[in-house]
């Protein structure tokens, strides 16, 4: 029994050093740059030996993933939180609005995955591939609004929701939370109209 249990506390030891890597990970890649950052810095960050850290990652390039997959975990669900069954109109405002307050607060550096994609230009590189599934995600999920709008092709009006959606991150460092998502949600509503009007014509 008394092994049972050492090997119970071993596992939970490992899992919390872990997230305490990734939690260092997320705080130095986003405001510093992924790779302006050494495994070293964080590895002297959590106070941990190197052998600790590969233990857990057996490449500073895993961690990467790994910090982005928790990224891209955290947004899906900040996603399916703002989802107002039945009325798509509403979900696409409480987006706005989010990221509007998100894009305007001052610990604010961009979107991780755009940051991401600019500091790994190779599309084969697996911290591109994390990049490019979870902006399928967020593609997905506004396709799925624009379906539920009505629209008569919404893959295409998605692509247009996620340049909106990029455009406000950025326009972010430069003007205020209500006027950001004032305009952002603007923008979505004119796409879902002029996809309506298409239907009609």
């Amino acid at each position: 029994m008394a092994t049972e249990t050492t090997g119970i506390e071993r596992r939970t030891g490992g899992a919390a050093t872990r997230a305490r890597i990734l939690d260092a990970a997320n705080e130095l890649f986003y405001a510093h740059g992924i790779r302006a950052t050494s495994a070293d810095r964080i590895i002297e960050q959590v106070g941990i030996t190197k052998v600790t850290f590969y233990r857990h990652f057996r490449s500073k390039s895993d961690l990467v993933v790994a910090y982005l997959e928790r990224q891209s975990a955290a947004e899906r669900a900040w996603l399916d939180s703002t989802t107002q069954e039945g009325d798509p109109v509403a979900s696409l405002r409480a987006i706005a609005a989010g990221i509007g307050a998100a894009s305007c607060a001052p610990s604010f550096r961009g979107c991780a995955f755009i940051n991401a994609a600019a500091e790994y230009p190779d599309a084969d590189d697996p911290v591109r591939i994390a990049v490019d599934a979870h902006r399928a995600a967020l593609r997905a999920h506004f396709s799925g609004l624009a379906a539920e709008s009505g629209a008569d092709d919404p893959a295409a009006v998605a692509d247009q929701f996620m340049i909106l959606r990029d455009g406000a991150m950025v326009n972010g460092y430069l003007s205020d939370a209500a006027t950001l998502s004032r305009s952002l949600e603007d923008g979505f509503l004119a796409i879902l109209t002029g996809a309506a009007r298409k239907l009609t014509d």
